[in-house]
């Protein structure tokens, strides 16, 4: 039982364990991160090579953030409009 106006102690569970039939025993450990790490980029460079001229995602405009403490920052908007898109000389997919 916690006595007087102590702070209530915080346990850090960062350990994945593994669920088997006798409870969980063993440590799920991650020694695969490198190679998934590998295989997600190739996955993605074949990705941008199967639609070369095209980019990857939708192609969004650069806008500022609203109010003066925040508009010195930039970031990306909603998107350009069919009018915009036609005189970039592009079509509507982008």
């Amino acid at each position: 039982m916690v006595k007087h106006n102590n702070q209530i102690p915080n346990i850090h569970c960062h350990k994945k364990y593994c669920e088997s039939s006798r409870g969980p025993l063993k440590v799920k450990l991650a020694l695969d991160q490198a190679s998934r790490k590998k295989s997600r980029r190739l996955a993605r460079a074949k990705k941008a090579a199967a639609i070369a001229p095209a980019p990857l995602q939708k192609l969004r405009p650069v806008v500022h953030c609203p109010t003066q403490k925040y508009s010195a920052k930039t970031k990306l908007g909603r998107g350009f409009t069919l009018e915009e898109i036609k005189a970039a000389g592009l079509s509507r997919k982008y």
